[in-house]
């Protein structure tokens, strides 16, 4: 390129197609070849036309038959009603314990021992002093969560159509359910293998 006289006007001996195509190889590179390569105008040549074989997938799939859609809304539909089936159950329970708290008038009877809860709650270092009544509280507490946790895998066990509680469903409902997340750790890795988060 030259610039001609004052006026400072260009020229340039390429003409504008040559000039577009040059631009093009540098990019915004100013010139520089070791950039130029990432700017290279597309060569259609490089992928060939898909009339040439090349393995095309389509868009949209096959059509899902009449019976794949049923046997699918049928399988939904089951998902649906065993979900209302465990909720219902859950609530039912939840509500005899309600009622069971409010009616209780003799605190005498445990159905876990109190001493063993005591040693526990000692077992921290930093508790010192357990009032009375403390024990009795945790004592029902501990009962609660044992219930629920047998319920809720007990619904595992129908889901399966298996009348014996086993410890897979034990861990299922530990998994399935978030306020049971504080017990994943203590399941073994091997026990975790296969079930479904």
């Amino acid at each position: 390129m030259q610039f001609s006289g004052n006026d400072r006007s260009l020229k340039c001996p390429l003409d504008m197609e040559q000039l577009s195509a040059t631009n093009a190889n540098e990019g915004a590179t100013n010139g520089d070849a070791s950039a130029a390569y990432a700017t290279m105008p597309y060569d259609g040549a490089a992928f060939p036309p898909a009339s040439q074989g090349v393995p095309t997938f389509p868009f949209n799939p096959a059509p899902v038959s009449e019976q794949h859609l049923t046997a699918f809304q049928q399988a939904q539909q089951l998902h649906q009603q065993q979900q209302q089936y465990q909720h219902d159950q859950l609530q039912e329970f939840w509500a005899d314990q309600r009622a069971e708290i409010e009616q209780t008038t003799d605190f005498k009877f445990h159905s876990l021992p109190l001493a063993r809860i005591k040693k526990i709650m000692k077992a921290d270092e930093d508790v010192k002093m357990i009032a009375g009544e403390a024990p009795v509280v945790f004592a029902k507490a501990c009962e609660m969560f044992i219930l629920e946790l047998t319920l809720r895998a007990w619904l595992q066990t129908e889901g399966t159509k298996r009348r014996t509680l086993q410890r897979n469903d034990v861990v299922a409902a530990i998994i399935r359910n978030d306020m049971f997340d504080f017990l994943v750790d203590i399941i073994p890795p091997e026990e975790l293998k296969g079930m479904a988060w």
